[in-house]
């Protein structure tokens, strides 16, 4: 049931900080305005908030395994958003950054 709980707050924390980052990216890049920023900048802290709710109580070792699940968040939010197409090696990086999650975070202890 922890790694259940865990990847779903993985999956939340990514929504808000990639979400997060994009908003940010289009209230200033895309000249869409400080409210376009200013919730990016909710939806950031927000993410920090859902980070402390991991099972596993090492900040380094969330941290870290997060790092992976940013990778490949990244890539599907703009496959998603913002049509963006992947190439191999671009899936076999965030492949890759998953096989780390799975090994930081769910390997035997």
């Amino acid at each position: 049931m922890n790694t259940v709980k865990s990847v779903m707050l993985f999956a939340v924390a990514a929504v808000f900080e990639i979400g997060g980052a994009w908003l940010v990216w289009q209230g200033i890049r895309e000249h869409r305005g400080w409210l376009w920023a200013g919730a990016g900048v909710i939806a950031l802290g927000a993410y920090g908030f859902v980070a402390t709710l991991q099972p596993d109580a090492n900040f380094g070792r969330i941290l870290a395994a997060y790092g992976g699940v940013f990778v490949a968040g990244s890539m599907a939010w703009a496959m998603v958003v913002d049509g963006f197409r992947p190439d191999r090696w671009d899936i076999t990086g965030a492949s890759i950054a998953l096989i780390g999650v799975g090994v930081i975070m769910y390997g035997p202890r």
